[in-house]
């Protein structure tokens, strides 16, 4: 970890999975540039972040408890680095983000958005047509007053002990590293008609098992039945946690991933990963990494043998 010379730096993260991946370059450039991170977030969010160190708060409750909750964090970032006063960065756009971290008496910086300027102490315009991963590095460029080249990887590390639960439960299956294909027949929470959803999903599992391929699904809290019905016959690991998840993905031979948070995750990892982007993604969500094959058509979805024709054997 980098040396804090700038104090703590109070960061409320985003609300999806892809979105904290995709920040990770800009949490690391904060705390080269010399302060001291301390994360606020979901509940998923410590176990994501768990790898690189920096202590996460989970937020709570609504409005008046969220305020609540910043208001005892800001004394407590105050006592522990008093070379200066707390400062607050919402890589978040949303008015409530800002109006609770405002009414807890820290003076938050971010994008002008959603009619929050007069909450901000500082409010940058914010950019159009970025990457999303850009745009958060932007804010951050804005944030520190001096720009910088964006880094060529997103790059996610899980903790050890983390590593080490997802060989355990490899172990269980008889599966080993790199002995694997990982499938994530998954979309977002806010895709509620799944049709950001590849329907290839079983038939390329089908033909992959008759050829002695062993498939792994991470299902999340309520999608065990659609991880059972998209791939028949995959080793369901269930109810693990999203930096498990992160080295069961790194782990793998590859990943099949629909446009979902750990989609993004494997990307991260370095893992090769094929990405299913069909007629409803958009561009600027797409992964990052060094061995991203992205399969985008806004006509229609890829088939059954392009798409296997892409997984390595």
């Amino acid at each position: 970890m980098t040396l804090a010379t700038r104090g703590a730096l109070l960061v409320r993260l985003c609300n999806w999975v892809g979105e904290v991946v995709l920040s990770l370059p800009a949490l690391r450039r904060l705390e080269a540039a010399g302060y001291a991170l301390h994360l606020y977030g979901k509940g998923w969010a410590p176990a994501l972040l768990a790898g690189t160190g920096y202590p996460v708060t989970v937020r709570h409750g609504g409005l008046a408890a969220a305020t609540s909750q910043l208001r005892a964090l800001r004394r407590q970032l105050a006592r522990d680095c008093p070379q200066a006063p707390p400062r607050s960065l919402l890589i978040t756009r949303s008015l409530s983000s800002a109006m609770e971290t405002r009414l807890a008496g820290l003076r938050p910086s971010g994008y002008a958005y959603d009619g929050r300027s007069l909450l901000l102490q500082h409010a940058y315009p914010r950019p159009r047509g970025l990457h999303a991963a850009q745009e958060y590095w932007h804010l951050v460029s804005c944030f520190l007053g001096r720009e910088a080249p964006f880094p060529q990887a997103v790059g996610f590390v899980a903790s050890a002990a983390q590593h080490a639960q997802a060989s355990a439960l490899l172990a269980a299956q008889g599966l080993h590293e790199g002995g694997y294909l990982l499938f994530c027949p998954f979309s977002g929470a806010d895709d509620h008609e799944d049709r950001k959803v590849w329907p290839g999903f079983a038939a390329l599992a089908a033909r992959l098992q008759q050829q002695g391929r062993r498939i792994v699904v991470c299902p999340g809290p309520g999608e065990e039945a659609a991880a059972a019905a998209r791939v028949p016959g995959a080793v369901l690991l269930n109810g693990v946690d999203m930096g498990v998840y992160g080295a069961l993905l790194r782990a793998a031979r590859a990943v099949l991933a629909n446009d979902t948070g750990p989609g993004h995750l494997a990307a991260a990892t370095g893992v090769p990963l094929v990405s299913l982007y069909g007629p409803r993604s958009v561009a600027a969500w797409a992964p990052l990494g060094p061995n991203v094959q992205l399969l985008h058509d806004t006509a229609g979805w890829p088939s059954v043998e392009q798409v296997a024709a892409l997984l390595p054997g």
